[in-house]
């Protein structure tokens, strides 16, 4: 296995390039720091940010449900 393999491999098994592959995973973790912040405060004052934690939790799981998956004709 070569070294450019492995860092292409996995992100040929979800149709994008490396950096395709970079740029979708940094945006995933900056939702799920919001996520995080917005469930942070909540736990500090629960009228704030009631919604906002399971709505990009949400948003998270649809971005990535077909993911790899076959594209259909």
């Amino acid at each position: 296995m070569s070294i450019a393999t492995l860092f292409t491999d996995h992100p040929d098994t979800v149709g994008e390039t490396y950096f395709g592959h970079m740029a979708f995973a940094l945006k995933f973790s900056g939702l799920l720091a919001l996520a995080a912040a917005a469930a942070l405060i909540h736990a500090i004052l629960p009228f704030l940010c009631q919604t906002t934690a399971s709505r990009i939790i949400k948003r998270l799981a649809s971005m990535t449900h077909h993911r790899g998956a076959p594209q259909q004709a």
